[in-house]
């Protein structure tokens, strides 16, 4: 069946994925027509899943139905708290049982979920609940401790609640557990109406922060909409991929279990994983953090069907010496984004573990899914990204905007569809340069097939993406820049066999002054996050290349590092 064939198939009359055009921000745009029409709706769906399980980590299981108890709980304590339509709220916490319940709890009371990087220090963290205005801030102890310095310096914030505190908490917090208890408390907490704001598809929903090569996070303002077109589409690709090869898709995808082994504040994880889960009733197994040894341990003993997130994922486990020693029988897939994979991975994958490889393209700029790659045709096509959902376009321009290219020719790829945030929070000059009637200028450079396949051939050069981490090079060179020794600097991603890339420094030491490599890292670290570092520093005696404009040839400067990275 080809693929014109396919897509009449699956979104004709009276089917799953039939398609209506809705008028958004004044743009006439294809949706999914049965997608629900917000999270608290969704929430509601999933109750019906009942004693399956949604949530596992270690000994703890929380049922849908204790999940919903729980949401409709903190919904109605947040309420209380004075949590109105369009407040926000933040919370910044490992992946937890809790992170699901927080967020279905703020966005049925038509708040503003706001999931901040957990990786964040003290001083990025609170960037992020100033930028937003939190009212309120939810937390796990850990990064509570790391945040206690700098709430008195967040004006809107009201309240504060931490979850599994080690520490007394003597300054007005609250802790989770008096609220609504532990999870595996959830099931026996009374049944509770889930307070429920007057919403419509195209309100704010989410803030995800994401930052571009101008240093400073922006966050993306998206809506229940946005988020939700994620189910719809995840279910669309995997039919299309089981038409393609011969397959009937069944009429209810069966719920699987699936390992979740990035974080959740990342859109791929929130919007595209999660969502899908919640429709399905399919089981979340979490973990404290990633280990492959562990992992493997999880996919025997939980029975695991799907996995992955970022092609590192996918190599620690196919390089795992104690690989052998597992029943993985259970695994049907591994998919990944956010990060460059090499072919050969895609074929190790289908090779070794005997389950379909998947891809595909997304950026926080667009609620996650744009397109997606699947079992055969990723396997035929191992370097692309895959096809756009029925809903979405893709079309490559000239790196001015001024026109439309050709099929074949390389320029920056631009993208619209139900998926498209609204724009940046508070920052309209940003929105307006990203946001262009209805498309998203993604920054990323590809070439579009004669079949619509996408390839991406390089990023927005000035970032780089370790494992499916941004880094933005400016922050870490201002860092750089404020050492006294440094004159001039730069940040380059290096390539990395697993990781995709990872950062690496040029440096240019003003005259008769000394600094070390080791020296350099520590001073990055104290103001940045771990992963921001420099894993090597390269020291120049003149000041770095420029062009005509002024601007570093970058370019030029990955060569000293090729020797490393091979």
């Amino acid at each position: 069946m080809s693929l014109d064939q396919v897509r009449a198939l699956l979104t004709a009359p009276g089917q799953k994925f039939e398609m209506a055009t809705e008028v958004i921000r004044g743009v006439e745009t294809r949706v999914w027509k049965q997608c629900p029409p917000s999270l608290p709706m969704l929430l509601h769906f999933s109750r019906s899943h009942g004693a399956r399980e949604c949530a596992i980590l270690n000994d703890e299981r929380v049922t849908y139905d204790a999940m919903f108890r729980a949401s409709a709980h903190l919904a109605t304590q947040l309420k209380a708290m004075g949590v109105e339509k369009g407040d926000r709220v933040a919370f910044v916490m490992r992946n937890l049982p809790e992170w699901i319940a927080i967020f279905f709890a703020v966005t049925a009371i038509g708040g503003v979920a706001v999931p901040l990087n957990a990786w964040w220090t003290g001083t990025e963290l609170e960037y992020g609940l100033t930028d937003c205005g939190a009212k309120v801030a939810i937390t796990d102890g850990r990064r509570h401790r790391v945040l206690a310095p700098h709430y008195a310096h967040c004006p809107d914030l009201t309240h504060v609640i931490v979850t599994r505190a080690k520490d007394p908490l003597v300054h007005g917090e609250l802790a989770m557990e008096t609220l609504i208890g532990a999870p595996n408390d959830w099931a026996a907490l009374p049944d509770v109406p889930l307070p429920l704001a007057d919403l419509h598809p195209d309100d704010d929903a989410t803030i995800f922060y994401t930052s571009g090569t101008t240093g400073a996070p922006k966050g993306a303002l998206g809506t229940h909409r946005n988020i939700l077109t994620n189910i719809h589409s995840t279910f669309y690709s995997a039919a299309r991929a089981m038409l393609r090869r011969g397959e009937v898709p069944p009429p209810v995808p069966e719920p699987k279990t699936g390992l979740l082994v990035i974080p959740l504040f990342h859109v791929t994880a929130c919007s595209a994983f999660l969502m899908a889960n919640m429709a399905l009733g399919g089981t979340i197994v979490m973990m404290r953090k990633w280990d492959a040894g562990e992992a493997l341990a999880l996919i025997e003993r939980e029975r695991i069907h799907a996995t992955g997130g970022v092609p590192t994922i996918a190599w620690q486990l196919l390089e795992h010496p104690d690989r052998d020693r597992y029943d993985l029988s259970t695994l049907e897939g591994i998919s990944y984004g956010g990060a460059p994979a090499a072919p050969e991975l895609v074929r190790r994958i289908h090779a070794e573990f005997g389950a379909l490889p998947g891809n595909g393209w997304g950026m926080t700029e667009t609620m996650a899914t744009v397109t997606n790659h699947q079992g055969e045709e990723y396997l035929a096509r191992p370097d692309s990204c895959g096809l756009p959902v029925a809903v979405a376009d893709l079309k490559i321009m000239a790196p001015d905007g001024s026109a439309e290219l050709p099929v074949g020719e390389v320029g920056e790829l631009w993208a619209r569809g139900p998926m498209i945030v609204k724009g940046y929070w508070n920052k309209p000059e940003a929105t307006a340069e990203t946001f262009v009637d209805g498309w998203v200028r993604t920054g990323d450079l590809a070439r579009l097939d004669a079949d619509g396949f996408c390839y991406i051939v390089d990023r927005a050069k000035d970032i780089v993406i370790r494992g499916g981490e941004n880094i933005y090079s400016t922050e870490v060179e201002s860092v750089l820049y404020a050492h006294p020794a440094v004159t001039d600097c730069a940040l380059v991603g290096v390539p990395h066999r697993t990781l995709g890339e990872e950062p690496a420094a040029v440096v240019h030491l003003c005259p008769g002054c000394t600094a070390s490599e080791a020296e350099l890292q520590a001073w990055v670290r104290q103001h940045l996050a771990g992963f921001k570092v420099p894993v090597a520093i390269r020291f120049v005696d003149d000041v770095l290349p420029r062009n005509a404009q002024g601007k570093i040839l970058k370019t030029e400067l990955r060569g000293l590092f090729a020797p490393a990275a091979a």
